[in-house]
């Protein structure tokens, strides 16, 4: 166990790959702090940490708020005295109605004859929209990183995963730029953040997933029908998507003994979804 007598706090512990991190973790050793605002995906997700023999510590917190990620981390503190590990998860995905309307229409555009136009898609997205997906996905992960840094660098130790998307290094989700914006920004923070931290023996890396396989996204696989789903896996060499435990095991890999420092790894399938 890899990760024996090391703290981990995971962010969005939601049914999918947060809460495959979180367990993943924990079957690796580590003891864990676990946050989301749903507290019935938090206390799912704590049921399954426990499941493994860890401590666990289910915080209900909104990492788009400074104030909440504060508190979050003392409570962290006061009752497991650090944090070690910090992955960085919590993300508004494009998951809404709208958004798979979106996505549907980008793939029938990169697959079928249709005549060549603007899609649409900034033009329509709101102020509100913007700024919530930025407060999520680009501010709770400096706040996150602020406050474990907190506790890192005096202990001179501490590895940092940021979950960013293949969505900020491609052109191609291009259905939602707003998410995209968000995640490049992840992902620029990364490296920035790694440069300076790793001389404190603080290893700050970022994983860039294409599409995984959460019981959401299936969802939609299977509301889409036969024909859409193989326009989509034009787009898939490997003509499936990736396994919670597959991206899981490259975060327990990074949390533990290695030699990188800001690096920004995508296993992909080749996808380009």
């Amino acid at each position: 166990m890899k990760l024996a007598n090391k703290v981990a706090l995971v962010t969005g512990v939601g049914p999918g790959l947060g809460q495959g991190i979180a367990v993943a973790l924990a079957r690796e050793g580590a003891d864990l702090v676990i946050c989301d605002i749903d507290v019935a995906s938090l206390a799912a997700a704590r049921e399954a940490v426990l499941a493994e023999g860890r401590r666990c510590l289910s915080v209900a917190c909104d990492v788009s708020s400074s104030h909440e990620v504060a508190a979050m981390f003392e409570e962290a503190r006061a009752t497991f005295g650090t944090i070690h590990i910090l992955v960085n998860n919590a993300a508004l995905t494009p998951n809404r109605p709208e958004d798979h309307a979106r996505r549907n229409r980008l793939y029938d555009y990169n697959n079928l004859p249709v005549p060549r136009d603007s899609l649409g898609f900034t033009r329509t997205i709101s102020d509100e929209e913007w700024h919530r997906c930025w407060g999520v996905n680009v501010h709770g992960t400096f706040y996150c990183t602020r406050e474990a840094l907190k506790l890192m660098e005096p202990q001179r130790e501490g590895r940092i995963i940021n979950i960013a998307s293949i969505a900020g290094i491609s052109a191609l989700s291009a259905h939602s730029p707003h998410y995209s914006a968000t995640k490049g920004a992840v992902v620029a923070f990364t490296r920035s953040v790694a440069h300076e931290v790793a001389g404190a023996n603080i290893f700050v890396n970022c994983v860039a997933p294409g599409g995984v396989a959460t019981p959401a996204f299936e969802t939609y696989l299977g509301r889409i029908g036969e024909e859409a789903r193989n326009r989509l896996w034009q787009g898939c060499p490997l003509g499936r998507l990736g396994t919670i435990d597959e991206y899981a095991s490259l975060v327990t890999y990074l949390a533990g003994d290695h030699y990188l420092v800001g690096q920004i790894i995508s296993p992909n399938g080749e996808a380009v979804i």
